[in-house]
């Protein structure tokens, strides 16, 4: 495997050595959102019938009021607004502030939801929301680029209310006896400059069993093509 790695960072020196510098991060943060905006409807097109059903019962974590108060950790361009219950009060955090213009076309779309903050936060740092003030909290393809997974899941536990929900759709690491976690391993180092962080193989599902959640609802599916790194994902949600 570090043979491997070796061999397609070569390939890529031009950019490590723009990483080293210092310079390829702010440029690629301009570049990502458009090639979200490019690649995440089609990624909701493979997808959609298991966030239709992920999203089915979000209406359940209402507060009192019957109004719905979600969170969304690393919103992007918005893909997720039309899974979302009429009157929904929503919240949408992201650390790149360059997803702004996406994300309001994504809301002019979806008129169903009240947008009440839109704020330029990492989901290690959720210190603008108050404690136990969230029903819901909403995390899709966000913690494999996250640099501390337990810290935003101490900040989604600290600003959800008691009985609320986070749900979660996340690519993580194959089996580890399979030839498609081999090959995370071996794409990982180089991938990270084009995902914007992302890692391939990261054992989200197992930070989410050490978090002090009430209750976890979780399975495992791939999404096509089958051969691809980003395959094995996890799907659910957990209950404070």
């Amino acid at each position: 495997v570090p043979f491997l790695q070796r061999c397609i960072q070569l390939l890529f020196l031009p950019i490590h050595v723009l990483v080293c510098l210092g310079l390829w991060d702010s440029f690629y943060k301009k570049v990502f959102p458009y090639i979200m905006a490019t690649v995440a409807p089609i990624y909701n097109h493979k997808v959609y019938k298991q966030k239709r059903e992920l999203f089915s019962n979000l209406r359940k974590f209402a507060g009192p009021s019957g109004q719905l108060t979600l969170l969304e950790i690393g919103t992007g361009t918005g893909t997720n607004f039309q899974f979302y219950p009429p009157g929904c009060r929503l919240t949408c955090t992201d650390p790149n502030p360059n997803f702004r213009k996406f994300l309001l076309k994504s809301l002019s779309e979806n008129r169903h939801l009240k947008l009440e903050h839109l704020m330029v936060a990492s989901g290690e740092d959720l210190h603008q929301i108050r404690d136990g003030t969230v029903d819901v909290v909403v995390c899709t393809l966000v913690l494999c680029s996250v640099t501390n997974i337990k810290k935003v899941l101490t900040e989604v536990l600290r600003v959800l209310r008691l009985g609320g929900a986070f749900y979660f759709l996340e690519h993580v690491a194959a089996d580890h006896s399979s030839w498609t976690y081999f090959w995370q391993k071996v794409c990982d180092p180089v991938w990270k400059y084009f995902g914007d962080g992302c890692s391939l193989s990261g054992e989200t599902q197992k930070e989410l069993e050490k978090t002090n959640f009430s209750e976890l609802n979780l399975r495992r599916i791939h999404v096509t093509p089958y051969w691809i790194p980003t395959s094995p994902h996890i799907i659910g949600y957990a209950v404070k």
